[in-house]
């Protein structure tokens, strides 16, 4: 049927419009999530720009204090009814930086975009970090985050040194030799030992990389992985995605060293990119099964078509704006993660899509991560050396879909428990206390170290709320 020019422009337009996100209320003292299924009312704000203000209000507030960064933890793990909220976004400074040594000190609150876009200039590079560059380098030490890079794990391996600010207002320096237990309990820790402020990093050279993918049977990939792509120096990032509901292929993603000329001269993602269109395909993709299927076999086949060159910090300056849905009103995007040893996966894998199908999750998306061995941080999730299942899903804001959310959550921290594995801390808390001690067996130990930091229990957010007794 023939479209009039008329029809088609009013087709698109609808199209646009139906991809405008509803922009949340804003109320005074209200911390949420980027979920926006956790909003806590707070008592005070405040929004440092020096450690020196740090320091006066830890001192001087005697009541529970909480630290917030991007707010992208998803279960409350930046706040507690009646804290003063330290908002670390304008702590966001550049102190020092040495191209020779490969190294630079930042103020906590940075993003790791501003940092990018400084270190850029010196054809520099951060070592490890998430997908994401919306999050502040701070938060993203407070969960120990990981990211896509091949031969890293998570992002204490790339912490030189930081200061923290201590309950008692005290003001030190901490690192794998200095005050170590600080180190490895705040890395981590969730703002559990202190407010850390300023972060020295190690960096890398920033060089050009060429994207590969291949499509197979999630049966073959383990052995794609260990035969094609682990201890291979010239591989840089690499993920490989789950298609859903059948959680039968996967398309595994690599980016490798090379010379090749590029064919992105861009050297970061722009800042104020419009991602109506991505944003479109991920709720057709959320909206139905055909959905998923126009992803696996019409949308991801053209997407990967063609050669990509670009430049390393060009894939680190991705913008979460591309996965945000036009409104979380009545449902939103959430994610989980699970880590199990690498000689677990296909042991494990059966038993997450069982859940998953038995429980009719909307999943929008699995990837598959690889992670060595974390060097010693006290709530580490990599104990030894692990494959990362990170799921991305929607659901209903309802009490009743929040508690079917929380069934086979449960059941699927029972699955990784089965295997030996863990699952991530930054998002919603679901977990009993059975299964949070199972999967952090060191968080005794943590906690005892808490009680020596913050006797008086003055760090505070859900996390805690949930799971440590202050009274032992």
């Amino acid at each position: 049927m023939k479209r009039s020019p008329l029809r088609i422009f009013l087709i698109l337009t609808a199209l646009l419009l139906a991809c405008q996100p509803d922009k949340p209320i804003v109320q005074k003292n209200v911390v949420n999530d980027v979920t926006e299924l956790n909003p806590i009312k707070v008592a005070n704000i405040i929004t440092p720009r020096t450690s020196t203000e740090i320091i006066k209000a830890v001192k001087s507030h005697n009541g529970p204090i909480s630290i917030g960064g991007g707010r992208f933890s998803q279960g409350g793990q930046t706040a507690t009814e009646n804290a003063l909220q330290i908002d670390m976004r304008k702590f966001n400074r550049i102190l020092s930086f040495s191209k020779e040594r490969k190294e630079v000190t930042v103020q906590a609150g940075i993003r790791w975009r501003e940092l990018i876009q400084f270190i850029d200039r010196y054809d520099l590079s951060v070592k490890i970090m998430q997908t994401y560059a919306n999050f502040t380098v701070g938060g993203s030490l407070s969960v120990n985050v990981h990211g896509r890079y091949v031969g890293q794990g998570p992002i204490i391996l790339s912490v030189k040194s930081f200061k923290i600010v201590l309950a008692d207002g005290s003001f030190i320096t901490a690192s794998p030799t200095v005050n170590n237990e600080v180190f490895y309990a705040a890395i981590g820790g969730y703002g559990g030992i202190g407010v850390i402020t300023e972060i020295t990093l190690s960096l890398t050279e920033n060089y050009k990389i060429e994207k590969n993918d291949t499509l197979m049977n999630i049966a073959g990939y383990k052995k794609f992985f260990f035969s094609s792509i682990r201890n291979k120096p010239q591989f840089v990032f690499h993920n490989a995605d789950i298609y859903p509901n059948s959680y039968t292929k996967v398309r595994a993603v690599t980016y490798a060293r090379t010379e090749n000329k590029l064919t992105v001269t861009e050297h970061l993602k722009p800042n104020d990119k419009n991602y109506g269109l991505k944003k479109f395909a991920m709720k057709v993709v959320a909206g139905s099964d055909f959905g998923k299927w126009l992803r696996q076999h019409i949308a991801d086949p053209l997407h990967y078509t063609g050669k990509v060159v670009e430049w390393r910090n060009y894939e680190a300056t991705y913008d979460v704006k591309e996965l945000e849905p036009n409104s979380r009103k009545k449902a939103t995007y959430v994610l989980q993660e699970y880590f199990v040893p690498v000689d677990r996966f296909d042991s494990f894998y059966p038993k997450m899509v069982k859940v998953l199908k038995s429980n009719d999750v909307n999943v929008i998306n699995i990837s598959i991560r690889h992670a060595n061995k974390d060097t010693g941080s006290y709530l580490a999730w990599a104990k030894e050396e692990v494959f990362a299942f990170v799921i991305y899903y929607k659901q209903e804001v309802s009490d009743t879909e929040k508690a079917k959310v929380t069934q086979w959550t449960r059941a699927l921290i029972d699955a990784s428990l089965s295997e030996k594995g863990t699952y991530y801390l930054p998002y919603q808390l679901q977990a009993t206390q059975s299964q949070f001690s199972k999967a952090y067996p060191n968080a005794e130990s943590f906690f005892k170290l808490k009680k020596k930091y913050d006797p008086n229990y003055k760090f505070r957010n859900k996390l805690f709320d949930a799971y440590y007794n202050c009274k032992n």
